[in-house]
């Protein structure tokens, strides 16, 4: 619940980047950095989260994190230039450690059999944010949304007036409703220097570490040249690019949400982390391929129906991977790769997009088809 709320928060900003920077005259190259340096702060910051979450615990991090969030949005609602909206994105950024920390609670309070769940159900939760969030974002945008006379003279800080309030509620919640996880449940508690060599790298967790980036990667990508593809290929404009990413949604909630649980249980996590790379890798490669709205949607099921399913059982591999790291310095590493992930993907898809229309999805299904192999090895293991 703390994370979806926050989520939802986060989600009602996103989409309003573009619109915000085109207000203080952002070029194209501007607005996309926006969206690059939120990603590229977690990256660097993301594991040293996740250490400080292993030597103080998960719940004063959350704290600190979730309060810097609300302080983030606030510095978005009341922005009046582009550089303080560039800054709120870059403190997001950098202070964004929850997901990291709540993904290491999960670990904590779940036995090994339980934790692809626990994780599943953090990965519900971005699923319904990113549905909720961005709907929300266009109810508060509504011009004829009545409002109190201050709000209505300064109605662009709604949105982000709105985010922080959910931030802040979420920080309420850490506050009186969540105990720190037992100390006997933190059976891993990390050596603050451990992350920083070779050995944390190039050991066990490296497969994992590759395939956080792929995974990221893949689905990131499309952020950039879905829309234009969409448009270029069958005439879809903003309104139906918007339903299938709800539908994005819709998938990611019912997978994480409630069927994940038993899958693992029938399959085993080795096997859905394998059977996911695979969707995920054929799904990207007939998006290329796309003939019409119903054969596009169909074929984005299956990409995020791969995503769904090897994301949760990738976080709980490396909780039971993590061998002298602790489980939050582990997860940490694995957000940090996966938030460079999405701070490439983005750029690399529209680069791509300038090649041919399909190439994005074909040369990008080509690079991730390593998660298929590291899927294989896995299994051997």
């Amino acid at each position: 619940m703390i994370v979806l709320v926050d989520l939802i928060g986060f989600g009602i900003v996103l989409p309003l980047l573009p619109f915000y920077g085109t207000r203080f005259g952002a070029s194209p190259l501007a607005i996309g950095l926006l969206y690059s340096v939120y990603s590229f702060a977690q990256f660097i910051a993301a594991p040293l989260w996740g250490i400080w979450s292993d030597r103080v615990g998960r719940r004063p991090v959350m704290l600190l994190s979730m309060g810097a969030a609300v302080i983030a949005y606030l510095l978005f609602a009341t922005a009046g230039s582009f550089g303080a909206l560039f800054v709120s994105r870059l403190v997001a950024g950098v202070m964004g450690g929850n997901i990291s920390a709540a993904q290491a609670y999960v670990a904590d309070v779940t036995t090994e059999e339980e934790r692809a769940r626990g994780m599943g159900l953090i990965g519900a939760a971005f699923g319904i944010g990113f549905v909720l969030g961005p709907a929300l974002a266009g109810v508060l945008m509504l011009e004829r949304l009545p409002l109190p006379g201050l709000l209505a003279a300064h109605r662009l800080a709604l949105p982000g007036l709105t985010a922080a309030a959910l931030s802040f509620s979420s920080f309420l919640l850490i506050l009186f409703r969540l105990p720190e996880p037992a100390k006997k449940t933190l059976t891993a508690r990390s050596d603050r220097r451990e992350i920083f060599t070779r050995r944390f790298w190039s050991g066990p967790l490296a497969l994992f570490f590759a395939a956080a980036f792929l995974f990221s990667l893949g689905q990131s990508s499309l952020y950039g040249a879905f829309p234009l593809y969409c448009h270029s290929r069958i005439g879809m404009g903003p309104d139906g690019v918007g339903f299938l990413y709800v539908l994005m949604g819709v998938v990611t909630v019912i997978i994480q949400g409630g069927a994940l649980r038993a899958l693992v249980r029938r399959f085993g996590e080795r096997r859905l982390f394998l059977a996911g790379a695979i969707l995920l890798t054929a799904g990207l490669m007939m998006i290329g391929l796309t003939a019409s709205a119903r054969f596009l949607a169909a074929m984005l099921v299956m990409m995020t129906a791969g995503v769904s399913l090897s994301v949760p059982v990738l976080n709980s591999l490396v909780t039971k991977r993590a061998g002298g790291a602790g489980y939050g310095a582990s997860l940490g590493a694995a957000q940090s790769l996966a938030a460079l992930g999405r701070t490439v993907g983005p750029a690399w898809g529209g680069l791509l997009f300038g090649i041919s229309a399909a190439s994005p999805f074909w040369i990008t299904a080509i690079v991730i088809s390593a998660t298929i192999w590291i899927g294989l090895r896995i299994q051997a293991d």
